[in-house]
């Protein structure tokens, strides 16, 4: 998979997780501990896509 393809895709699973968590967010249903882990995998693919960014020849 190219360095694109792979930023592509990690950018659709943040936008997904995005979603996911704006939903689970306006449902008083939902656990809190369901957020926080959306939120820590939002953040470790934020973190990913920036480090891809950042270095682009390491990977």
């Amino acid at each position: 998979m190219s360095l694109a393809n792979h930023l592509e895709e990690l950018q659709r699973k943040h936008g997904d997780i995005e979603r996911e968590l704006d939903q689970a967010m306006t449902h008083p249903s939902v656990d809190d501990l369901e957020i926080v882990t959306l939120k820590r995998r939002k953040l470790a693919l934020k973190d990913e896509i920036e480090k891809l960014k950042a270095n682009p020849t390491k990977h």
